[in-house]
C-alpha cells in the first residue's frame, strides 16, 4: 500500500470538505498539524488504526484511501460535450479517470515512463489568432505530418510528445477531453464521432495539453468549429491549421473559382481526402483570407453535412489504443494486475478483454 497514494487521498479529501490541516490534527487526536502535513506528503506512515480512522471520520470507503486504479483530487479534466448534466458528465469522468490512474500506475513498472520533460506552446490568452495558426502551421512541419496530417497525429501525440490517446465509447454528448495528472497528459475520443470530427476533437485537444500551465481550459466546453470563449476560440485555430496547411490548402486551387455548386463540390472533395468535415474546411478558408465570411455563411449546411455524402460512412477505430492494450498486457504478464481485474477496468467481460488485445494488434498476454 502506497504511503503517498494515501498521503495524497486523505489530503483530497481534505480540502474537497474544506478542512484546514488543524481541523483534521484534531479530528485524528495528533498534537499539531505537522503530523498531517508530513502524511499528505508521504513523509510519515498511516498505521491500520489511522486508516479506519480516516475511512470512519471522513465517510469514505476504504478503497478511496487504497485503490491505485482511481483518480481522486489529482486528475484535472477539460469536456468537450453537448447537452450533458453535471450528474452524468461525474459519472463519465469517474469511469475514464480509472483508465488514465491505470494506465498512469501500470505504465512505469512494465518500462514505460512517462517523458521527463513535457512539450509547451508559447502562446497565452492574449495571443492572436494568427499565432495560433502559426503554431499549428509548425507543428506539422517540425514533426513531418505530411499532406494529409490526420493520418499521423494521434501516432505522433503517442510516440514523440507523451500524450496518452484513447479512442473511447463516450457518453452521448461527449466528443473529447483532455485530462491532466502531475505526471501524464491524456487525450480521450468519442469512437462514434465521424473521422473528421474525430480528428479535429483530437487536434483540438492537443492544443489544451500544450497549453495548460498557461491557460487551463474549462472543465467543460461546448463542441463548436467555432465562437466559444478566447481559449476554444484560440484551440479551433490551432487544431484547423494542423488539419489543413495553408500550403496544403492552396494546391486544391483557387477557391474563388465558380459558383457556389463548384464550391461546395470542391469542399467535400478536399475534405475528404484531408480527412476533416467540408464545415471545418470552411472556416480554415475564411481564416486564411481565402474565403469571405458572407459567402461562407451562405452555403447549405445540408450541402455540407457528411462531407456531401448521403449517408455518413464512420469506421470506428479499436477502442483505448495500441500502447493501452500493449501496457496492459504487460501488467497482466508480469502479474502486477490479474486478467479478472483487467477486464472489470476497462468494463469487458474477459472474453472481451481478448477482443480488446486482437482489435488493438495485441498479443494475449496469457490463455483467456
Amino acid at each position: 500500500m502506497s504511503t503517498q497514494l494515501i498521503g495524497r487521498r486523505i489530503k483530497a479529501l481534505r480540502e474537497e470538505r474544506k478542512l484546514t490541516q488543524e481541523n483534521l490534527a484534531e479530528m485524528f487526536g495528533f498534537n499539531d498539524r505537522q503530523t498531517v502535513s508530513a502524511i499528505e506528503t508521504g513523509a510519515r506512515r498511516v498505521t491500520a488504526d489511522e486508516l479506519i480512522l480516516a475511512v470512519e471520520r471522513l465517510g469514505a470507503p476504504l478503497e478511496y484511501f487504497t485503490d491505485p486504479f482511481l483518480l481522486a483530487g489529482e486528475g484535472r479534466f477539460s469536456w468537450r460535450q453537448t447537452g450533458l448534466s453535471a450528474e452524468e458528465l461525474e459519472a463519465y469522468e469517474q469511469r475514464a479517470g480509472r483508465w488514465v490512474s491505470a494506465f498512469r500506475t501500470l505504465a512505469p513498472q512494465v518500462g514505460r515512463d512517462a517523458p521527463l520533460m513535457r512539450r509547451a506552446l508559447g502562446l497565452g490568452r492574449h495571443s492572436r489568432f494568427e499565432d495560433a495558426m502559426r503554431a499549428g502551421e509548425r507543428l506539422v512541419r517540425e514533426f513531418d505530418l505530411g499532406d494529409v496530417p490526420a493520418l499521423r497525429l494521434a501516432e505522433v501525440m503517442e510516440h514523440e510528445l507523451g500524450i496518452l490517446v484513447l479512442m473511447v465509447d463516450a457518453h452521448r454528448g461527449i466528443s473529447g477531453a483532455a485530462c491532466r495528472l502531475p505526471e501524464l497528459d491524456s487525450v480521450l475520443i468519442a469512437r462514434h464521432e465521424v473521422v473528421g470530427r474525430r480528428h479535429f476533437d483530437l487536434a483540438h485537444e492537443l492544443f489544451h495539453v500544450l497549453t495548460w500551465d498557461a491557460m487551463p481550459p474549462e472543465h467543460r466546453e461546448e463542441a463548436r468549429d467555432t465562437g466559444g470563449n478566447r481559449v476554444e476560440q484560440l484551440a479551433n485555430n490551432f487544431a484547423s491549421a494542423v488539419l489543413m496547411p495553408a500550403e496544403r490548402v492552396v494546391q486544391f486551387g483557387d477557391w474563388s473559382r465558380g459558383g457556389d455548386d463548384a464550391l461546395i463540390a470542391r469542399l467535400n472533395a478536399a475534405a475528404e481526402e484531408l480527412l476533416v468535415t467540408s464545415s471545418a474546411l470552411r472556416w480554415r478558408l475564411v481564416a486564411l483570407g481565402v474565403l469571405s465570411l458572407a459567402r461562407a455563411r451562405d452555403l447549405p449546411e445540408a450541402a455540407l453535412r457528411h462531407n456531401g455524402r448521403e449517408n455518413t460512412r464512420n469506421v470506428r477505430p479499436a477502442p483505448f489504443s495500441r500502447p493501452f492494450m500493449e501496457v496492459i498486457g504487460l501488467a497482466i504478464e508480469r502479474g502486477l494486475i490479474s486478467v479478472r481485474r483487467a477486464a472489470e477496468l476497462l468494463d469487458v467481460t474477459i472474453e472481451g478483454l481478448a477482443d480488446l488485445f486482437s482489435a488493438n494488434g495485441v498479443a494475449h498476454p496469457i490463455e483467456l
